[in-house]
């Protein structure tokens, strides 16, 4: 069987969309991507019910939920269906390993996620580090603390 074969049926024995990314990235819906992204193995995109749009030049880490889909309510017996929003990530953006990125969550341009954070429906502006659970963000964090330039030679 050659490899080609062999993706296809393991992506139908998974339940799971071919993708540019890795067979081991699960993806629902219909998200929209942007160029030269990265997506790591054993992340799951949920976009069904809601939007998710990920910008250009992204870095999305492994192990990483990014997940419209909410239904905390529906199990308890406070709703009746789940509550779906969009996520926007713009273009730029690193999200570490473990997070999950939920519905209602717009993170601006050349932001960071730390991994193991939990960015819930909040938006964080462009060039901020945002950490942990509960979030914190440090807007502008990348605007005061500049990548450092190569020297010439090195």
């Amino acid at each position: 069987m050659d490899s080609a074969r062999f993706r296809q049926m393991f992506l139908e024995m998974m339940h799971n969309q071919d993708n540019p990314f890795h067979p081991l990235v699960w993806i629902n819906g219909e998200p929209e991507f942007g160029r030269n992204i990265y997506i790591g193995g054993f992340s799951e995109i949920n976009a069904k019910g809601a939007r998710v749009v990920i910008g250009d030049d992204c870095d999305i880490a492994s192990f990483t939920a990014i997940n419209v889909a909410d239904s905390h309510l529906l199990a308890i017996g406070l709703a009746e269906t789940p509550t779906c929003r969009d996520i926007i990530l713009e273009h730029n953006v690193f999200v570490g390993s473990h997070s999950a990125i939920l519905g209602g969550a717009h993170i601006g341009h050349h932001s960071v996620i730390g991994a193991g954070s939990i960015v819930r429906a909040v938006r964080i502006p462009p060039y901020s580090l945002a950490v942990g659970n509960p979030l914190v963000v440090k807007e502008g964090y990348y605007l005061k603390h500049p990548s450092p330039t190569p020297k010439a030679g090195s």
